[in-house]
């Protein structure tokens, strides 16, 4: 009996982890294959030869990128928006959700402000209204219409909501008898146990506000303000065709593509968050509140 569990253990192990290693594989290829193109000569690309590794070594789609003043001033400008919408939408929502967790002997009026939240997130004005108030408030053509437009992720304000609602109550009670105000209970014991959730959410908010490009479309005027998606989607190689091209330009012609250079403009887009992403995983497996009460 002992024998036949201990088979089915390590078969149930074996499985497990190639399971977990094929989902990890149809993870990684993406990316790699991405960054084999970018890296390959023009014609194994178009052809299609670029499968697991790169083929002819190449970094004209890179340097074609680089040395373009406004992709390095887009990539600053989308670090600016990705820090300050992150900060902005994360002290919002903490403040919404902190009084919507609170017993409606609390706080009156929170079935009606949430009832208003879904209703605001299931409908909304449109485009052209949201569009007409960024300009009413004159932030047209500036970083805060990117940061301001989606700053209040209500999705988000309800993850954060319910979180505070499963803490124990055991926290908030000491915390007033101790004489703490709803500043210091939010502070001093609502954040520092919702840690996993701020970030899994923070994570959200900084991956949207990186990848998206709509807003810097709409809402900014000339090309130096583009953010980086934005000037990925609507950078062009513009190769004059005629009789009359430099050697430059031909030497050019002959090494990049469409798609190696595509290929390098969703590579680079996807590093900082690659980055960022292994500083922030402890925080969705560990076990803040372990202990937090004792019974």
């Amino acid at each position: 009996m002992v024998r036949n569990s201990t088979l089915g253990s390590r078969t149930f192990e074996i499985v497990n982890v190639i399971l977990l290693g094929l989902l990890l594989i149809s993870c990684i290829y993406p990316l790699w294959y991405t960054f084999c193109v970018s890296i390959s000569d023009k014609s194994a690309a178009n052809a299609g030869l670029v499968t697991l590794y790169p083929i002819g070594f190449s970094l004209a789609s890179y340097k074609e990128i680089i040395n373009d003043n406004l992709f390095l001033n887009s990539f600053w400008i989308s670090i600016q928006r990705t820090v300050l919408g992150t900060a902005f939408s994360m002290f919002v929502s903490v403040l919404m959700a902190y009084p919507l967790a609170r017993p409606k002997k609390d706080f009156t009026a929170r079935n009606t402000f949430m009832w208003i939240l879904v209703f605001c997130m299931v409908f909304n004005g449109g485009l052209i209204p949201w569009y007409l108030t960024i300009q009413h408030y004159g932030l047209i053509n500036s970083i805060w219409a990117l940061v301001l437009g989606g700053g209040v992720p209500i999705f988000n304000v309800i993850l954060i909501m319910n979180f505070f609602r499963n803490l124990p109550k055991d926290l908030s009670e000491a915390a007033i008898v101790d004489g703490a105000g709803p500043w210091a209970t939010l502070f001093r014991i609502y954040i520092p146990c919702s840690i996993p959730v701020l970030a899994a959410v923070a994570l959200f908010i900084s991956v949207y506000h990186w990848n998206e490009f709509f807003n810097g479309l709409v809402l900014m005027n000339t090309s130096d303000k583009y953010p980086l998606q934005t000037y990925i989607q609507q950078l062009v190689v513009n190769i004059p065709v005629g009789t009359n091209l430099t050697p430059e330009q031909y030497k050019k012609l002959s090494e990049l593509s469409n798609r190696t250079l595509n290929a390098a403009k969703v590579f680079i887009a996807m590093v900082p968050m690659l980055i960022v992403y292994p500083f922030l995983q402890k925080y969705f497996v560990s076990g803040i509140m372990l202990g937090a009460v004792k019974e």
